[in-house]
């Protein structure tokens, strides 16, 4: 073997090969599949079938550049502006309530344009949250683990953040960043008995907000039982649940599926899992979520093993992320089997969305950053 051979294959390794593996299957499956399940809605609105899996593959490449630059940034880097990602954050989440600033878009302000862009704020909310969050764990680790005043304070900022995110409305990110954030703070080691108290709290607070507003009422009602009102309040739901059914154990075939010909709304984005339930079947939905498992899996063991060497920064950001993946991913494909009631979430990684898809590009490269100085510093090499 060469010595140029052996150079690449220390350089290789120096990255979580599963990890990398599991990426790359699910931008490719998700290319594919907004390919599949945009078409007929492209050619009728924009005469061109190919609109938006040419625009999902411009936002990858975009993406992909974005995490070649986040690769080269040092982790101390981002706990030294933490403070900054998150003012940004709070920023942004006033301005897009700002008539002429955000974009209204079925019914929700959540976007701002940037030039020909448009960036839903709550993904650079759960970004900024988090990074601010794991710093703040490193700061206050003592505080943190025994006060309640270690755990209240980001409670408070995290209910102000909540607070800005139901003002769009975004019930689902609101649910998304706070379970992460708990999880994060369990993983940092508070008191549990505290924990249990306050899960308790935001369960029920949450509980409260979903049924103080009368359209999260009609979805969680529909959502329990879609067929009482399957051409309403549980459409979406219903067509969802048809996707899955006709797709058995192989699927239709690609490109074959029924649902996305203006059945089922959506189909590109929030509901594309019931898109390749019906064309993939079984069989794609258990390979996608096995994917789904590697990813949030491994991130979580790069936080575990970057706490082991007590780089604790490293190690509560791959959690929080790591959390964010799997929290989203789940309630997406929850909504879609009709086992959780509807949200807007997307699915990370597979469904079309600009915004969506540059800020997991920056998650991904985050993780791959810690895992490699990680790597490094368990080698000793310096």
């Amino acid at each position: 073997m060469s010595k140029k051979t052996k150079q690449m294959r220390r350089h290789i390794a120096l990255f979580d090969p599963w990890f990398v593996f599991a990426v790359c299957c699910l931008f490719a499956i998700g290319l594919v599949m907004v390919t599949s399940a945009s078409m007929a809605m492209a050619d009728r609105q924009y005469h061109d079938a190919f609109h938006f899996a040419v625009r999902q593959a411009i936002y990858l490449g975009l993406g992909l550049l974005f995490a070649a630059v986040i690769l080269r940034i040092e982790s101390w880097f981002w706990q030294k502006t933490g403070g900054f990602w998150l003012l940004a954050s709070l920023g942004a989440l006033f301005l897009v309530l700002i008539p002429g600033i955000g974009h209204q878009i079925n019914g929700s302000m959540r976007w701002i344009g940037i030039g020909p862009l448009g960036m839903q704020v709550s993904e650079l909310a759960k970004l900024g949250m988090i990074i601010y969050l794991a710093g703040y764990l490193v700061r206050r680790h003592e505080e943190v683990q025994t006060q309640i005043s270690g755990f209240l304070k980001p409670m408070a900022l995290l209910g102000l953040v909540g607070g800005l995110l139901l003002l769009e409305p975004d019930f689902g990110a609101t649910v998304v960043i706070t379970a992460t954030a708990l999880g994060m703070l369990f993983l940092a080691g508070v008191q549990l008995r505290q924990f249990i108290f306050l899960l308790l709290l935001v369960v029920a607070a949450l509980a409260l907000l979903a049924v103080s507003a009368p359209y999260r009422m009609q979805r969680l009602t529909s959502f329990l039982n879609p067929w009482a009102n399957q051409f309403d309040s549980g459409y979406q739901l219903t067509q969802s649940l048809i996707a899955f059914g006709r797709g058995g154990w192989s699927g239709v075939g690609l490109g074959n599926g029924i649902q996305k010909l203006f059945y089922l709304p959506e189909p590109h984005t929030d509901f594309l899992f019931a898109v390749l339930a019906e064309e993939l079947g079984l069989i794609g939905v258990m390979v996608v979520i096995t994917l789904y498992v590697i990813l949030v899996g491994r991130a979580l063991w790069i936080g575990y093993q970057a706490q082991k060497i007590e780089e604790y920064f490293a190690a509560y950001l791959a959690y929080g992320l790591g959390l964010w993946l799997g929290m989203q991913a789940m309630i997406n494909m929850g909504v879609n089997a009709g086992v959780l009631p509807t949200k807007g979430l997307t699915l990370p990684l597979l469904s079309y969305g600009g915004s969506s898809l540059l800020i997991m590009c920056i998650v991904l490269a985050l993780l791959l950053r810690i895992d490699h100085e990680v790597r490094i510093l368990k080698r000793g090499r310096f």
